[in-house]
């Protein structure tokens, strides 16, 4: 234990100079340029410490059970129609579909066809009144969904913007809050309110719209619509790839790539309406209607509308990300400032410097030269810490200063163990070397038990905390592994230089 060969020797060495180098760009601001061949990425602070953007969202489900229900009634309609079953009326409710049927044979095709279709719809007959409902297990399934295929589309928008560690979640039953650090809360509020449910439609007739066909406002013409089919041709969820980019004359366009399911029937669906209009629909607005003058079967678009650069990476954006399953209203919008921040690290600096001198006093009275030595991996371990989460760009919150000030004081944990053994192996009358051997290879599995429940502990926080639980868990994890290896090998290196150096008779402990 007390030997090291002169390859592990250079990589300890090349560890503690990344770990100062990866650090310094934190404390010299010179560095964080990004000139030269120096790092310069630094640790971000989170809400709490640098400010940001606070979005409270209320999602509208009655929206979508309300569509749910319309598109169900459509289905039923639909069904009865290419079965040719007889009914005498069908009317949508607020939970959900009333049919009138004229025959049991009707009633049990129905039923036959609900079944099918979504085991969880309630269906109920009196006389030969039906009534199809959304079933309570349904409705809170559907809840769920929803506010989960919410946050996940939020989260996807807002990692596009390149915005680190935002905390998004749900609250109560039909809310979000959404939390994004040095994020503009004006910005961030037009990203996410944005639907963004793009669909490709048939353009309709002129004069006087069917009973199939809505009249859509067109983007670029004011005051003027459009009759478009109303069901839509191809939907935006068979959309792989959205980028922005240039068209023939310059001007900036997106362009879009379908799956395979998409650009099959984007080509069907070409080669059937040659010649005629195909409006693309964002948002129920017509962004352009180009004429199909040939069948489009290589799954590649593009979407025109007299954009400019910042629109057209927006839209890409939000295709790329997805729409939203429903509408959402903002509840509450602030900017936090950085005040309050500022107070905090200033705070969090004074609490790690004096926990930070409080350990070295106590090492070096309490082992004398030894003590000073694991000052020396101490330091290391700080440098090492602070270069990882910079070089993750991990962000920092109040959370992750605790974990920081909690890492100064383990870090130490792992000498004092190795110290104390080597003590008792003295009072055993042991030599010089051989108390130090055994220090080393006896407090082993002990420093390693010690390390590891912790780790367990940081992991079960990351996995079921949420935003700054998950920060601190992150800061403690990596502090054990950074504390466990300036323990065991900085340490080490300095005491086999030492016994090297002076041979020693006794030890200074």
């Amino acid at each position: 234990m007390i030997q090291i060969s002169r390859f592990k020797m250079f990589m300890i060495i090349a560890v503690c100079l990344y770990g100062f180098v990866y650090a310094a760009p934190n404390f010299v601001p010179a560095l964080t340029s990004g000139s030269g061949w120096l790092p310069h990425k630094t640790v971000n602070l989170g809400l709490d410490l640098r400010g940001g953007a606070h979005l409270l969202y209320e999602v509208d489900i009655d929206g979508v059970y309300k569509k749910r229900i319309d598109n169900l009634a459509q289905d039923i309609k639909s069904f009865l129609q290419e079965k040719q079953l007889s009914r005498q009326g069908i009317e949508t409710l607020e939970n959900g579909v009333e049919v009138v049927l004229e025959d049991d044979a009707s009633i049990e095709g129905l039923r036959q066809f609900i079944r099918q279709t979504n085991p969880q719809l309630l269906f109920a007959v009196v006389d030969k009144t039906v009534t199809v409902t959304l079933g309570d297990e349904y409705v809170a399934e559907l809840q769920v969904q929803i506010i989960s295929q919410v946050i996940e589309v939020v989260r996807r928008r807002i990692d596009e913007l390149g915005t680190t560690e935002p905390v998004i979640a749900r609250q109560g039953t039909n809310r979000v809050i959404i939390q994004a650090p040095g994020g503009d809360s004006k910005q961030l509020r037009d990203l996410i309110g944005t639907t963004a449910k793009l669909g490709f439609h048939v353009v309709g007739t002129q004069g006087r719209k069917k009973v199939t066909e809505i009249a859509l406002p067109v983007v670029d013409e004011p005051g003027q619509r459009l009759n478009v089919k109303r069901n839509e041709e191809v939907s935006g969820e068979m959309l792989e790839d959205a980028a922005p980019s240039f068209g023939q004359a310059g001007d900036p366009v997106v362009t879009f790539r379908l799956n395979g399911v998409g650009a099959r029937k984007f080509c069907l669906v070409t080669r059937k309406y040659v010649g005629q209009p195909f409006a693309i629909v964002l948002d129920q607005k017509v962004i352009s209607a180009p004429r199909i003058n040939e069948p489009i079967c290589a799954g590649n678009g593009q979407i025109s509308g007299n954009f400019t650069v910042e629109e057209a990476s927006n839209l890409a954006l939000l295709l790329r990300a997805g729409a939203l399953p429903a509408d959402m209203s903002v509840v509450e919008e602030r900017s936090v400032g950085p005040s309050l921040g500022a107070d905090s690290v200033e705070a969090g600096k004074i609490a790690s410097v004096i926990g930070l001198l409080l350990v070295l006093c106590f090492m070096v009275l309490s082992y004398g030269l030894f003590g000073l030595m694991a000052n020396v991996a101490l330091v290391v371990n700080i440098g090492l810490l602070l270069a990882i989460l910079s070089s993750l760009q991990a962000t920092l919150t109040l959370p992750g200063i605790a974990g920081i000030v909690l890492t100064v004081g383990m870090a130490v944990d792992a000498n004092v163990l190795i110290f104390e053994r080597i003590r008792e192996e003295i009072a055993a009358g042991r030599t010089a070397l051989s108390a130090i051997d055994n220090g080393y290879s006896r407090a082993m599995a002990t420093i390693v038990d010690s390390n590891l429940t912790t780790l367990i502990a940081a992991a079960i926080l990351f996995s079921f905390g949420t935003g700054p639980i998950k920060g601190f868990a992150v800061t403690l994890a990596i502090g054990i592994l950074t504390s466990f290896f300036s323990a065991i090998m900085v340490t080490r290196l300095l005491v086999v230089l030492w016994l090297q150096k002076t041979r020693p008779k006794t030890v200074p402990i």
